[in-house]
């Protein structure tokens, strides 16, 4: 082993695997017979351990050992931006595709717990990785992956093919699964979602499991861990936090700022009031899980100065999905109370804060108390157990 696969190979990546809990050791064999490097294309933008943000273009005709740094580190690397119509080094607009961080990669396949001669439908196929794992595990011949970006679902199929697998590859409409193989003892998303397609469950044998990132909204998504417990119904909790791309049919269609203020200048017709609360303490995966869960159909983003990137003052807005509510709260750092406007038929602060304070008052739950129950009539979360549902 050359000094520069000790120092940052796929032996150090899958000793801080295994460390973290992650990698358990039945998948270890996986892990080291289907390398990483297979399925990473010459030119990537490595994500950061904690968070959502992608720096600039790594190329490996360039930076090689960059690259090999890159993709042996336990961090996401985005493969395509904005359905491919982004080129050049820096970011664009919207990760589309990519190749997922390891630790989540390998806990979603624990909560799946795929066994030989299982037959799986992966929903995403990415750069192929995540199916080249589970056709180790189950063989090729039981393993179906789909994917919807006809170019993506290309260099998926020529990484499995020069790594020896050979899953049935489908380019198509993930939310159908696909029914010519059903039914499947295991279905997982490499995508998240905020409905699940009923289709999946109807596709999964009774006791088999559905593993998929599910969130109702802009922040707080967490993996669904679904046991199939009759036929047409799947039920279970969350097992933690998650970040992935959404489902391009799932993709929310949201209105731009401009649109709201409807070309007043703010506080427009805003009314003011003011709030002890502070939008840092909300700013954790799991309160804005819940709250999203409670106080759906809402959005928010962060304004801070240009002329001053201070992370000690910005201002939190929220959006409707009615494309009419909307909220401002100017926050600064150390400040007793903050300015709140709010405008339209809903009331977006006040919803959010009665969320949070319900989060609070359960005893901050994290995700493991939450859970999703998917049926004929619909989909619905609760807390603890099925009998307690989560009311918005």
């Amino acid at each position: 082993m050359t000094a520069r696969e000790e120092a940052a190979g796929p032996t150090g990546l899958a000793s801080a695997l295994v460390a973290s809990g992650a990698l358990q050791t039945d998948w270890l064999g996986a892990f080291h017979a289907v390398p990483r490097e297979l399925f990473v294309p010459e030119r990537i933008w490595p994500g950061i351990p904690d968070g959502t943000e992608q720096g600039r273009a790594v190329d490996y005709g360039t930076d090689p050992e960059a690259w090999y740094r890159a993709v042996y580190s336990d961090i996401p690397l985005t493969t395509q931006w904005d359905d491919g119509e982004h080129d050049g080094d820096g970011v664009g607009t919207t990760p589309s595709s990519s190749n997922s961080k390891p630790e989540m990669v390998f806990s979603m396949l624990g909560d799946l717990n795929a066994r030989d001669g299982h037959r799986t439908l992966e929903i995403g196929s990415g750069t192929g990785w995540n199916a080249a794992l589970l056709c180790h595990r189950t063989g090729s011949e039981n393993v179906v992956t789909i994917e919807f970006d006809p170019s993506v679902a290309k260099s998926a199929s020529r990484n499995l093919e020069d790594a020896g697998f050979f899953p049935t590859t489908v380019v198509g409409d993930g939310r159908l699964g696909f029914p010519g193989r059903a039914p499947y003892d295991r279905i997982i998303a490499t995508c998240s979602i905020g409905d699940v397609p009923y289709a999946w469950v109807e596709q999964t044998v009774t006791g088999g499991v559905i593993v998929a990132p599910w969130g109702p909204g802009n922040g707080g998504e967490g993996i669904a861990r679904l046991v199939v417990t009759e036929p047409g119904r799947a039920s279970g909790h969350f097992t933690r936090p998650s970040a992935f791309m959404r489902l391009r049919q799932q993709r929310p269609d949201r209105a731009t700022h401009d649109v709201y203020l409807r070309g007043e200048e703010w506080p427009a017709d805003g009314i003011q009031s003011r709030t002890a609360l502070s939008p840092e303490d909300i700013d954790g995966w799991a309160p804005q899980f819940a709250i999203n869960l409670r106080a759906p159909g809402m959005f928010w983003s962060v304004e801070r100065d240009d002329e001053n990137e201070d992370e000690d003052a910005y201002v939190l807005w929220l959006y409707g999905d009615d494309r009419q509510s909307w909220a401002s709260i100017d926050y600064e750092s150390g400040a007793g109370d903050y300015l709140v406007v709010q405008s339209g038929p809903r009331r977006l602060w006040d919803e959010r804060e009665a969320a949070y304070r319900w989060w609070v008052g359960q005893g901050s739950p994290d995700f493991t108390r939450f859970g999703l129950t998917v049926g004929r009539d619909g989909q619905t979360a609760w807390l603890d157990d099925p009998s307690n549902p989560v009311r918005a």
